[in-house]
């Protein structure tokens, strides 16, 4: 059988640091003559906040032509603008000239229910500089957030096997979408299959033969080419990143595959999604490169990361299709429709307003697109030491909070305070271990989904399995 299409990213050891960045202001004291104060800026993100501790940090974006002899964060709850006379992390460092230093560091003792104003600060020769500040306030009683992931069919042997639980098998699965009863269906990307895992565990077969191909039709027949994202829309129609096909496959609730949109060439373009949508003899079929992620909004709309286009591209319950965002040169910009700019997007979410997430793999960011197509950047960067590392997929729950998976072999959460909870999975330690927290380990996930209780499903790629996630916060 064929090897399917398969994708390669860098995988750099990074550790878990923070940091989408906000700007600086500066406390200045008398400069050595050859050294100036140097520039930092503070995370506007607040990491694993619980009543008594969380984590906070950010980045001496220039040293000052010295060397930063200290650097952290310090936090008041009295003074709105603290200085290091308040509390305060502390690192040793010795950071010179102009290099670019990300820097994170836990507070602890803190205050339940209580306001917080925090900033980011770096020392040198010259003096302290200070970061802007930011705010944020304990929970009253939240002590804890416990992840606990078990192995929800497979048993980390890759093969082909419709059976129960882990007497199931997959071959790199990519993708995962649940459906309104609970079924989890699952892109068995190396299988070329669609397979379907019901709340008890059993595994069938939904659609595709093993066989790589591009065929339409009856399940039993249809052919895929290393399916990847998923998602369901409101009348139980799944949608199917074929990216191996660089198309776009529906399949409705009866098990009918057909081309959603694309022509099944690597392109380019954006029109008709299929010739059946066209309207006219000059009306441009629109072509995809690797699509890699799925979402649907309440209106049937469907979002696609195209990943190879470095685009995000919407195609409309009329069978159109359109780029919201992103041009086909990769960067990292924020504006207005295309005149921003992504790196493989691999991942895409929809809230209930129509704002559109973005896991912004090449970029190691969290992107967001407003109804009115703006992309601002949410958390992460390409040039930092990131809370981010690589992210492959994304949910999001009913409260409006984000899931997400990245090349770190982790699950974090991104709450709608701007809050980060990493729920499970060892910074940059891969295995198969289930359990809580980071003693749970997984080994390249690439599909995330939610259902409408909060259990969480993952397909664990390298570890031939889908695993699930029960969060508990614990009092």
């Amino acid at each position: 059988m064929k090897t399917p299409y398969s994708r390669t990213i860098l995988l750099p050891a990074l550790l878990l640091t923070i940091f989408s960045i906000t700007g600086c202001s500066k406390t200045s004291s008398t400069p050595a003559s050859s050294v100036s104060l140097p520039s930092v800026s503070t995370s506007n993100i607040i990491v694993n906040l619980t009543s008594t501790t969380a984590q906070s940090g950010g980045i001496v974006t220039f040293a000052g032509n010295g060397i930063i002899t200290k650097n952290g964060v310090c936090y008041s709850s009295s003074n709105k603008t603290p200085t290091t006379a308040d509390n305060k992390t502390s690192d040793s460092v010795s950071t010179a000239g102009t290099t670019e230093t990300t820097f994170t560091g836990p507070m602890s003792g803190l205050i339940p229910n209580t306001v917080y104003y925090l900033r980011a600060y770096a020392t040198n020769s010259a003096g302290t500089t200070y970061g802007s500040v930011i705010q944020f306030t304990t929970p009253g009683s939240l002590s804890a957030v416990t992840a606990a992931v078990t192995t929800f069919a497979g048993n980390g042997t890759a093969g082909y096997l419709d059976a129960t639980g882990l007497s199931a098998q997959f071959n790199n699965p990519q993708g995962v979408a649940v459906d309104n009863r609970g079924d989890v269906y699952v892109s068995d990307s190396y299988n070329s299959s669609i397979r379907e895992i019901t709340p008890a565990g059993s595994v069938t077969t939904v659609a595709g033969n093993q066989v790589i191909g591009y065929t339409d039709g009856q399940s039993a027949t249809a052919q895929f080419y290393g399916p990847a994202g998923s998602a369901f829309d409101a009348q139980g129609n799944l949608y199917v990143a074929d990216l191996g096909n660089n198309v776009i496959r529906k399949i409705t609730p009866s098990g009918v595959v057909s081309t959603y949109a694309g022509t099944g060439i690597a392109g380019y373009y954006d029109g008709a999604a299929t010739s059946a949508s066209k309207t006219g003899s000059t009306d441009i079929l629109a072509q995809f490169n690797s699509p890699q992620g799925v979402a649907v909004d309440a209106s049937g709309n469907v979002y696609v990361a195209d990943r190879g286009n470095n685009t995000i591209r919407k195609i409309t319950t009329g069978g159109r299709v359109t780029t919201i965002a992103g041009t086909k040169a990769q960067g990292f910009i924020d504006g207005t429709g295309t005149a921003a700019a992504f790196t493989n997007p691999a991942g895409v979410a929809v809230d209930a307003q129509g704002n559109v997430y973005v896991a912004d793999e090449g970029n190691s960011a969290l992107r967001k697109i407003t109804t009115a197509n703006v992309v601002t950047t949410i958390a992460g960067s390409p040039t930092e030491s990131y809370l981010l590392n690589y992210p492959s997929a994304i949910t999001i729950d009913k409260q409006g909070n984000l899931y997400i998976i990245d090349a770190e072999a982790r699950l974090l959460e991104f709450n709608t305070s701007n809050i980060l909870y990493g729920l499970a999975g060892k910074p940059n330690v891969s295995g198969f271990v289930n359990g809580s927290g980071t003693s749970a380990l997984f080994s390249y996930p690439q599909g995330i989904a939610i259902d409408a209780i909060g259990n969480i499903y993952i397909a664990d790629q390298y570890n031939n399995c889908i695993r699930k996630v029960v969060v508990t916060w614990v009092p």
